[in-house]
């Protein structure tokens, strides 16, 4: 994925410790993609990478955490200063 143009002005982010430039009130997925971030996330049975797929809020594939809490990147708008990392579900006990 690549920006068609290049963004007048780029505003910092954090995704898993790492800063990123993205193109403030862009689509979160997308600006992470044209960043050249991946994976966003992991399975939690076989913690297979996993990235945005549908790009409109039906699949899960690019759930992130966004200070604390489980968001749809593909629903998200960007804004300077966000602190992002991989969403980290965690498997349930079979014998639960």
């Amino acid at each position: 994925m690549r920006r068609l143009q290049t963004p007048e002005q780029l505003v910092s982010i954090q995704f898993a410790g790492a800063e990123v430039k993205v193109r403030e009130g862009g689509n979160l997925a997308a600006e992470l993609l044209a960043a050249g971030v991946s994976p966003f996330r992991e399975t939690p049975v076989s913690g297979a990478p996993r990235n945005p797929y549908c790009m409109m809020g039906a699949c899960f594939d690019c759930l992130v955490e966004i200070d604390g809490v489980a968001r749809q990147a593909c629903m998200t708008e960007v804004v300077a200063g966000m602190t992002i990392s991989r969403h980290s579900a965690v498997r349930e006990s079979d014998n639960a």
